[in-house]
């Protein structure tokens, strides 16, 4: 069994540049679970689906299961019921079940291997048997650029209820792959994908470094056989009972935190004090139960210049024990009025200091944090805020609201900025549990306000959120990621037209090909003739880029690396 650390070290030792791709599989490899359970689950909810759908769903699925049903025949069957549904509709479908749901199932372990693959420069792809509605959030999301996976027809913007040919399953995959190296400059013979299922062994033995993650039974035993390397996840998914019970208890010591500081109250008289010691506690205690560890650079920065406006990015629940771990005492901080209606808990934040505020009403949060300025010039009291507003589902930094800046700027106050880079790894947002894990936290200088006007306060948030993106190694989103496009959906309406046209022609020739015997004739069948033709159906974006790319770069320097890396499949 392969470490992260292993997995990491082997991509860190790979060439650099877009020659070698980087493929993932999606369901089970880059989230924890089945994406379609949570689609289906949605299309249940706002009534796409009716309970006599759903039953032939089930069917299809469960003839696919027992190999009675080829898989562009479940897919049929399972997308009759949209016929007519705009397409569009489903995008917005898409990116809602990202931000509620599919965002938390993300392995962290997952992330850190695209990211390592981004480093170095690797032609990134996702290729999966999934709709686009299930994948290209999360996709953008992790900086993926490349989409391949099962496309639905579209007339006039709408579902037909049909499946473009080939899909992208079995030995779909592979075409798919071939195009994408062809279209990238890129060497299969020199390049990873990483599944976690038998269903995607034609590619796995294509490349060169397989990779099998989480893996079902069936593809467990031929990575044993054939020594490819192999790894679990236990950060996402079902939480053991030790971790629930350890999750309540963590929780839960927020007031026992509280009441442990009622006895050096009634001793001394200092609330002051006694909400010091309780947060103290708290910090130590929620942490051990967690299983909290921090890896803090730039400490001294916390103690620099008090009081002060702390502000940080807010990735997870976790984020109040580790703010309370860095600060220690003298806090003051701001949270939603929700939290107020949060039993006995709520009451204790609100006794502790914690301003409860309407993030709908900036009226209303303005005159709220007014006595905040009070506690930092009067009491020396240090403000926490997250200029974000609230949590975000992934590291990606989310924009920031003005309130941090102007409470700073009229306390006369300097702001700190701090930087966690992997709270996630502890409970993304949706998650009860925590899990145990290091965060990364760098505390960076702080920021003068001395200087700032309300004239220029748009310049000075601007300033900060750059000293956050610059420490988490982000960038500004460029214009596609800003419309929430990866490059597969960016040129899809452009194209609809056009693939629908030749879907229809041949419609009723693949048909007869939706058993498991016929499932490889797709794919030999493009390779030998229209390769253009099922290119597109496979991944309809990469049309227009298809022909200056080939010219770019001439086939014959695929030879020698695929002679080269050979040998290499075999130690493996």
């Amino acid at each position: 069994m392969a470490s992260i650390k292993q997995l990491l070290k082997a991509v860190e030792d790979s060439p650099s540049g877009p020659s070698t791709a980087a493929i993932f599989d999606f369901d089970g490899t880059l989230i924890a679970g089945y994406s379609a359970v949570a689609l289906i689950r949605e299309q249940l909810r706002r009534g796409d689906l009716t309970t006599r759908d759903f039953a032939e769903v089930v069917t299809a699925m469960t003839n696919f299961g027992l190999g009675n049903m080829g898989f562009s025949g479940m897919m049929v069957a399972s997308s009759q019921f949209m016929r007519g549904i705009n397409e569009e509709t489903y995008r917005e479908v898409g990116e809602e079940l990202y931000l509620k749901e599919i965002a938390r199932l993300i392995y962290p372990e997952s992330r850190a291997l695209v990211e390592a693959h981004l480093a170095k420069g690797h032609t990134l792809a996702v290729i999966s048997s999934a709709t686009p509605y299930q994948i290209e959030p999360a996709a953008r999301d992790l900086g993926i650029d490349h989409v391949l996976c099962t496309n639905l027809e579209i007339e006039d913007g709408a579902f037909t209820g049909e499946v473009l040919r080939p899909t992208c399953f079995g030995q779909g995959k592979v075409v798919a792959a071939e195009k994408l190296a062809d279209e990238n400059g890129a060497d299969l013979d020199q390049s990873f994908f990483y599944s976690d299922s038998s269903d995607d062994i034609e590619l796995l033995e294509r490349v060169s470094w397989p990779v099998v993650l989480n893996p079902n039974g069936k593809l467990n035993k031929i990575a044993r056989q054939r020594n490819w390397p192999l790894a679990r996840f236990g950060s996402r998914g079902r939480p053991t009972v030790t971790q629930f019970v350890r999750s309540v208890a963590a929780t839960a010591s927020l007031v026992t935190s509280f009441a442990a500081g009622l006895p050096i109250y009634a001793l001394t008289g200092s609330r002051r004090d006694a909400i010091n010691f309780s947060f103290s506690v708290f910090a130590d205690t929620a942490g051990a139960l967690i299983g909290l560890d921090l890896n803090v650079k730039g400490e001294d920065n916390l103690w620099a210049q008090r009081p002060c406006v702390f502000v940080f990015n807010h990735q997870s629940k976790a984020d109040v024990v580790i703010m309370a771990k860095l600060i220690r005492r003298d806090i003051a901080g701001v949270g939603k009025k929700e939290i107020r209606k949060i039993p006995v808990i709520g009451r204790v934040m609100e006794m502790g200091g914690v301003v409860l505020i309407d993030r709908e009403n900036s009226g209303s949060a303005i005159d709220a944090m007014a006595p905040l300025v009070d506690a930092i010039r009067d009491d020396g009291k240090c403000v926490v805020l997250a200029p974000e507003g609230t949590r975000t589902v992934s590291p990606r930094l989310g924009p920031f609201k003005k309130g941090a800046f102007h409470l700073a700027m009229q306390a006369g106050v300097p702001i700190v900025p701090i930087v966690i880079r992997n709270a996630l790894d502890v409970a993304p947002k949706g998650d009860f549990v925590f899990r145990a894990a290091t965060v990364d936290v760098e505390v960076l200088p702080p920021v003068e306000t001395s200087s700032w006007s309300t004239d220029t306060i748009d310049e000075h948030v601007a300033e900060v959120r750059g000293l956050f993106l610059q420490a988490l190694g982000q960038q500004p989103a460029s214009r596609g990621r800003a419309e929430g496009k990866t490059k597969s959906a960016v040129k899809r309406k452009a194209e609809t037209a056009t693939k629908t046209k030749a879907a229809a022609k041949s419609k009723a020739k693949p048909k007869s090909q939706d058993t498991p015997k016929s499932k490889a004739k797709p794919a030999t069948k493009t390779k030998a003739k229209p390769l253009a033709k099922g290119e597109a159906k496979v991944k309809p974006k990469a049309k227009p880029k298809a022909k200056p790319k080939a010219a770019a770069k001439p086939k014959p320097k695929a030879k020698p690396a695929a002679a080269k890396a050979r040998p290499k499949q075999g130690q493996r």
